[in-house]
This record gives C-alpha cells, sequence and structure tokens, in this order.
C-alpha cells in the first residue's frame, strides 16, 4: 500500500483508497470496521500525543509510576466528525474532521490499513487530503469550515 500525502485541511479532509479490485461486501465489512473504530476512539480523545505516557516509558513497563494528574491536565484532542465511507468501483472514499487530535490519528489509521491490506485486502494507494478530479467532492454537510477543500 502506497501512503501519499496531498494538501491536508484537518477540518475538511478526504480520505481516499483505491483498491487492486472492486472489493467484495466481506472485504467493504473489513474497511467500514477500521473506519468506524478509529473514529470511536479519535471521538473519546485517544489520539493525543500530549498524554502518551507508557509509549514515553519504552519497554519496561512493569511498575511503571503512571501520572495521573498529568493525564487529566492536558487539552483534549478530539476527533470532530466522519462521514459514511463511499465506495465507487475500486474507489472508496471518506471525509472527516479530525479537530484537534494529533497526527497519531493518520499513523493508527495507516497502521491498521496496512495490515488490512497485508492480510485481506489488496489496498494499492491511500491518499490523505485533497481531491481526485474523477470523483468531485461537494462541502460536506457536516463541515464546520466549508469551502476549504
Amino acid at each position: 500500500m502506497h501512503v501519499r500525502f496531498r494538501e491536508v485541511d484537518p477540518f475538511n479532509c478526504w480520505l481516499w483508497l483505491r483498491f487492486s479490485e472492486v472489493p467484495s461486501q466481506g472485504e467493504r465489512n473489513y474497511v467500514d470496521g477500521i473506519f468506524d473504530s478509529w473514529y470511536v476512539l479519535g471521538r473519546l480523545g485517544g489520539f493525543n500525543a500530549e498524554s502518551m505516557q507508557v509509549h514515553e516509558e519504552g519497554d519496561e513497563l512493569s511498575w511503571m509510576s503512571y501520572d495521573n494528574d498529568e493525564s487529566t491536565s492536558v487539552m483534549p484532542a478530539l476527533m470532530h466528525n466522519m462521514g459514511q465511507l463511499e465506495y465507487e468501483q475500486d474507489w472508496a472514499r471518506c471525509w472527516v474532521d479530525l479537530g484537534t487530535s494529533d497526527g497519531v490519528c493518520l499513523d493508527v489509521l495507516i497502521n491498521a490499513l496496512r495490515q488490512l491490506d497485508s492480510d485481506l485486502v489488496q489496498i494499492e494507494e491511500l491518499l490523505i487530503g485533497g481531491v481526485n478530479d474523477d470523483w468531485p467532492v461537494e462541502d460536506h454537510p457536516d463541515s464546520i469550515f466549508p469551502g476549504m477543500s
């Protein structure tokens, strides 16, 4: 799976997937499941790089001292909204408002899609941001800042 970034507006961002062939309904269910799970984690503030104490601790986690006060004092990093995944031939697209979530949210999505590509559904390309000329977009109805594609 090739990952490519185009112009990214975190509040009005399209994610594009190109498959090696038209995905079956079962394959679509896997892709939909990844996006739904990813959104729930983002909506609940899971993608907050300011609160990654366990990651920063390294590989020795036994008896780690977790600072609960630190974890509650960081600014929230919440994903605001996500549209329905749409499919057309060998393409899929999804609109997202990443809100204040950190870039780690995209790393998590990329990692999950890479594993899906490796195990179940061959994904040729993931495009983050921008638009495709052959599948025009309109302002998403849930966009807080329309006209900023």
